[in-house]
């Protein structure tokens, strides 16, 4: 399987005021608030190209199990930033 990125996840202290700030400060088109009926399930995904995500997730949701059916891991890079792989089944890659 060759490598990609797909979701990049940034951990959020208050997930309406970073979206807020990627709509109107960056100027970035998102749905909104998705999944807030789940427990630890609120996030918002902003489409940044093709095939590629920001999702923004509150901070202190980050380590829990998913919800949606797929698989994610969690690993500290050196400089202290929380990476979160993602698999899911629901999403179609940039190659369809």
């Amino acid at each position: 399987m060759k490598p990609r990125v797909t979701v990049i996840t940034l951990g959020v202290d208050d997930l309406e005021a970073a979206l807020r700030f990627y709509r109107e400060g960056l100027g970035f088109a998102c749905d909104g608030i998705v999944g807030q009926e789940f427990e630890h399930g609120a996030v918002a995904f902003i489409p940044l190209q093709e095939g590629l995500r920001l999702a923004l997730w509150p901070r202190a949701s980050l380590a829990h199990d998913t919800f949606w059916g797929g698989y994610s891991g969690y690993f500290q890079d050196p400089d202290g930033h929380l990476w979160e792989i993602v698999w899911n089944p629901e999403w179609e890659d940039a190659e369809g």
